[in-house]
């Protein structure tokens, strides 16, 4: 065969083949006034959207979590813009068709199409995505920062949904050559809800109507993977069996090998974060996007790995399992704990050196973490004096040790102890959910403070809202609600105006029922 045909041959594959750029949870803005790690996020998507345009994909498809903060800094949005502008924009044509009603794939918009059919832009490289946990809608009028970049053309947002109670998601229908993709998609929703939702037979997940089997149908989807509660996460079963491909975001291991789910027969890819969050093992593992191909019903996902992300080694020690080095009752037994520590973190920060060499994109100072269980009769040493001797050699150096000590749990715990959280490293205290600290404390609490008109979990949802997003009216909002749904509730079944009647009626099982269905 020679090369014309060759050629000819390539371009008939090229013409029914999608290629599409798939990432999530880059968290743009995460330490953005960290001294040295501040420019960490933009300089990885940055480096995202340049592969997007050496690999002349199709779009980008994005899993949530875009950005870090729900408002982002006047620098974090200046800088995604930046971006976007510098790698989105252009004369190369697009190739693809949309076939999908546009009015009600972006509903919400007050520009309900995608944004390369707009006469008033010139688009190269579309992007899609979903909302995630951290940017989502809040505020009266259910905005997020997302909804910022759709406005300003450079952002394709799909899988919005503002019912609470169901879901009908109606995917993108797209068309490149004789190949066609359902694109589906949901943003973050809490997840007892939307298990819920689920378990209630309200999420449905509309079907073309024409030649339904002859398309492939992509899932995004941001929530949790793993379980973290009876309700708190969704399971891979859950989800429809005539999709092909589940992008899930959220969680930030890197497992971008699509695995199959021998029960649904969909494949799952899970690309992880593009940004160490938090200093857990999960996030030690390399990061890397995905270029997936699509040609009829076969896809191909090729893993490519990021190379600007900081590198970051975490070791666990047992100090118990070294008899043969020290033991509690030495002299000095606490110098030797502290040479041994510091054997262990310089043993990663040589093999950090290593790794690094050739690659020079890769952040010079990497994150080292060295948890030490300290269970036996050890005890902790002075973690800043340690961190003084790798300040110049680590990125985090108040974070490299982290003391761990397996007590028995103690029970009759009547008061909730928030100095003993505030001990806490700080690494552990910012991983701490607000929601569950609210629910801690009234599980505690005495009956005299115990919550009747709110429920514990609508209560943590506020706070969390009024802390971590900034809404200062979340908790004002919550309280009036429910004020207006138990008036409602008490004029329904006609209750006495009295306060022992009414006192009476709340405290039942009916009003109970009524306040968790209306506020989960």
């Amino acid at each position: 065969m020679n090369s014309e045909s060759n050629k000819s041959l390539y371009n008939t594959f090229e013409q029914d083949t999608f290629k599409i750029l798939i990432a999530t949870d880059i968290h743009l803005g995460y330490l953005e006034k960290d001294a040295i790690r501040g420019n960490d996020t933009f300089v990885t998507f940055d480096e995202i959207m340049k592969q997007a345009v050496q690999n002349e994909v199709d779009f980008v498809l994005l899993g949530g979590d875009l950005f870090h903060d729900n408002k982002p800094s006047r620098k974090t949005m200046h800088c995604c813009m930046e971006v976007m502008r510098k790698y989105c924009m252009g004369d190369r044509p697009i190739v693809f068709e949309i076939l999908s009603d546009q009015a009600v794939n972006f509903s919400h918009s007050k520009f309900p199409w995608v944004n390369y059919l707009d006469s008033n832009l010139n688009i190269s490289i579309p992007v899609f995505s979903v909302h995630g946990n951290h940017d989502d809608p809040t505020g009266a009028d259910g905005l997020c920062a997302i909804d910022l970049l759709s406005c300003a053309g450079l952002i394709n947002h799909f899988g919005r949904s503002r019912s609470v109670e169901k879901l009908e998601i109606s995917p993108v229908l797209l068309k490149k050559g004789n190949t066609r993709i359902a694109l589906y998609g949901i943003g973050s929703i809490p997840d007892e809800r939307l298990y819920r939702m689920f378990i209630n037979n309200q999420v449905t997940m509309l079907r073309p109507r024409e030649d339904e089997d002859g398309w492939f149908n992509l899932f995004v989807i941001h929530q949790n993977r793993s379980k973290h509660g009876a309700t708190n996460y969704i399971p891979e079963q859950f989800l429809d069996d005539f999709l092909d491909l589940v992008v899930w975001g959220h969680e930030h291991e890197c497992k971008i090998a699509p695995v199959r789910n021998e029960q649904q027969l969909f494949y799952v890819t899970q690309p992880g974060s593009s940004v160490i969050t938090s200093l857990s093992p999960g996030e030690a593992v390399k990061k890397h996007i995905g270029l997936l191909r699509v040609k009829g019903k076969k896809m191909n996902l090729q893993k490519i790995p990021l190379q600007t992300v900081r590198q970051f080694f975490i070791q666990d020690v047992t100090l118990s399992e070294h008899p043969d080095l020290f033991s509690p009752e030495q002299p000095n037994v606490m110098l030797k704990v502290m040479a041994f520590c510091q054997e262990k973190v310089e043993e990663m920060l040589e093999e950090a050196e290593r790794q690094r060499l050739g690659n020079s994109l890769t952040p010079e100072k990497p994150l080292i973490r060295l948890r030490v269980d300290y269970s036996g009769g050890f005890e902790a040493f002075n973690t800043m004096r340690f961190s003084q001797k790798f300040v110049d050699q680590v990125a985090n150096p108040k974070e490299i040790l982290h003391f761990i000590r397996h007590r028995e749990a103690k029970d009759n715990i009547k008061d909730m102890d928030f100095e003993a959280i505030l001990s806490r490293p700080t690494s552990e205290v910012l991983q701490l959910r607000v929601e569950d600290l609210v629910k801690e404390y009234f599980q505690k609490a005495e009956k005299n403070v115990q919550l009747s008109l709110l429920t514990e979990q609508g209560m943590g949802k506020a706070v969390q809202e009024f802390v971590d997003k900034e809404e200062k009216d979340a908790i004002e909002e919550l309280i009036k609600y429910q004020l207006e749904k138990t008036q409602r509730f008490l004029r329904e079944r006609r209750v006495e105006a009295t306060e022992e009647k009414i006192d009476e009626e709340v405290k039942g099982r009916a009003f109970k029922e009524d306040l968790v269905r209306n506020l989960n």
